[in-house]
């Protein structure tokens, strides 16, 4: 069954395809022929991941699912949020500047407590299904490790000593909040293809 991710981004394409494993033939955006820079308005994770979904089906009529993930700060009400990728401003995805101003507003706040949320909107046969997945963790008062990406470097996420940029892929996958999204997609998918 062919479905479409609304995604050009190779780690979490390869992610997925190995989740919901050979009953799925995963497309990307690419795939698709699609190129578009896809607006995300909403002022919702959910709100967004629907409004990719949505462009992809009417525009292209496959089934789509899209994802929105956001860092949520409880000292800052929630912050960064729906802004997570141009937290610092600009145009791209400065994950640096990102990090260097949430560390800044924490400076001198003793609740670091933080969670990552992803929602993955699922289009399918006219039916809309959402799937959240949370990781739970506080916001370091400095950078550590090397790998990931984004806010990877001061995220610590409960029951670890170490941020996921120093758990590294094979860890950070298997307990991050796109992988519990993910998994929930993959047991209704399969469920329905079943």
């Amino acid at each position: 069954m062919k479905i479409v991710f609304a995604t050009n981004n190779a780690h979490k394409l390869e992610e997925i395809r190995q989740i919901l494993g050979n009953d799925f033939e995963v497309l990307s955006l690419a795939d698709i022929g699609c190129h578009d820079d896809i607006p995300e308005t909403g002022n919702t994770l959910e709100a967004n991941a629907l409004q990719k979904a949505q462009y992809i089906m009417e525009k292209y009529g496959y089934d789509c699912f899209a994802d929105d993930t956001g860092l949520e700060v409880e000292a800052l009400g929630g912050e960064p949020g729906i802004f997570s990728a141009r937290y610092a401003g600009g145009e791209g995805h400065d994950s640096e500047a990102n990090m260097r101003k949430l560390l800044a507003k924490l400076e001198h706040e003793d609740n670091r407590r933080a969670r990552f949320r992803t929602v993955i909107a699922l289009l399918r046969g006219g039916s809309l299904h959402t799937f959240e997945g949370i990781v739970e963790g506080v916001i370091t008062r400095e950078k550590s490790g090397a790998e990931g990406f984004g806010y990877d470097p001061i995220f610590r996420p409960d029951g670890y000593d170490q941020t996921f940029a120093e758990l590294g892929a094979d860890v950070k996958n298997k307990i991050s909040h796109r992988a519990r999204a993910t998994e929930k997609l993959a047991r209704f998918l399969h469920k329905g293809a079943s």
